[in-house]
């Protein structure tokens, strides 16, 4: 009987010790000090800064929302706009003779039988009307009134400018990158979006001087934003691959040797620290960091990273 109960007493100054120690060794609950909260509130300050929607109009921010995109490798080209040699005729006198009257002058927008001079026969001495062939724009004459015509040379030269040509030169060392379906983003350098194209074309003998070869594209031109006789750059795709999200490359700034991208929120820009992916000469892809349908500073960034710094630099001093 005695033994059973010094047994039970050593049992119950076990449980008793273990109780205790294990109360001295729980962990406390965390709790933020003064110190650190406010530690926390100023890397929070620093890493974000407020701009009114007339201070990011006035500094030229542009922004964007991050969403899915078209990574592309490419092929810079350059070229030049031709008339399409399909839709283009040489109006020339039926008989020599005398310009009496001109009736159209170059950038003429004609239909077709519209008259564009009138010629008096030398050999009949009467006068007859020298019309278009096809509707379009008059871009060249050789003509002028009381001038003497005949059938050796045009008098007016008429394009249906609303398709073009547009010829591409292709150095030897990349024509066998290029085929027949290519598509290729065209820049008419006028602010506004590439056209859209396919390559219809591949000559079959280059030059000699240049010891490159054309691919054309035939483009359609309703809104007449490709014009005849400039020079043009396109960029042939490759390869292409679609990313879930993806910003401009002009987005991407660093700021303390991290890669970020400035997004807002309300009237904040936040310096976001993003993971980035594949990238082209347009976009870059974003693995983490910022998600689909976030607005972002897209052109012109370096202003908010100029900002953000100034705001630091007063928040210390």
């Amino acid at each position: 009987m005695i033994k059973r109960l010094i047994r039970y007493l050593v049992f119950v100054l076990i449980l008793a010790g273990m109780a205790y120690g294990g109360y001295r060794f729980m962990p406390a609950t965390s709790k933020t000090t003064p110190t650190e909260k406010a530690e926390k509130e100023e890397h929070n300050e620093s890493n974000s800064i407020a701009l009114s929607d007339a201070k990011i109009e006035a500094a030229g921010i542009e922004l964007a929302k991050a969403s899915a995109g078209v990574l592309r490798d490419s092929l810079l080209l350059n070229g030049i706009v031709q008339p399409n040699q399909e839709s283009l005729v040489q109006v020339t006198p039926r008989f020599p003779g005398i310009v009496r009257d001109v009736r159209k002058r170059i950038g003429d927008v004609v239909q077709k039988g519209d008259v564009l001079a009138v010629v008096e026969s030398n050999q009949s001495l009467t006068p007859y009307d020298l019309k278009a062939a096809l509707a379009g724009t008059v871009i060249d004459r050789q003509t002028t009134l009381g001038e003497y015509v005949s059938e050796q040379k045009p008098a007016f030269v008429i394009a249906d400018l609303s398709a073009v040509w547009v010829d591409f030169s292709v150095y030897r060392r990349d024509l066998k990158r290029v085929s027949i379906g290519d598509e290729v983003l065209i820049d008419p350098a006028d602010g506004e979006q590439p056209i859209q194209a396919k390559i219809s074309y591949l000559s079959p003998v280059g030059s000699s001087d240049t010891q490159s070869a054309v691919a054309r594209a035939i483009v359609s031109n309703g809104e007449r934003r490709l014009r005849p006789g400039l020079f043009i750059t396109g960029r042939l795709t490759l390869s292409a691959k679609t990313v879930n999200v993806a910003v401009k490359s002009s987005a991407l700034q660093t700021v303390e040797n991290r890669t970020v991208v400035f997004v807002r929120n309300g009237e904040k820009f936040e310096a976001r620290d993003v993971e980035i992916g594949d990238r082209d000469k347009e976009l870059v892809e974003i693995t983490f960091g910022v998600i689909d349908g976030e607005t972002y500073a897209a052109r012109n960034s370096f202003i908010v990273k100029a900002e953000m710094a100034k705001g630091s630099a007063e928040h210390e001093h």
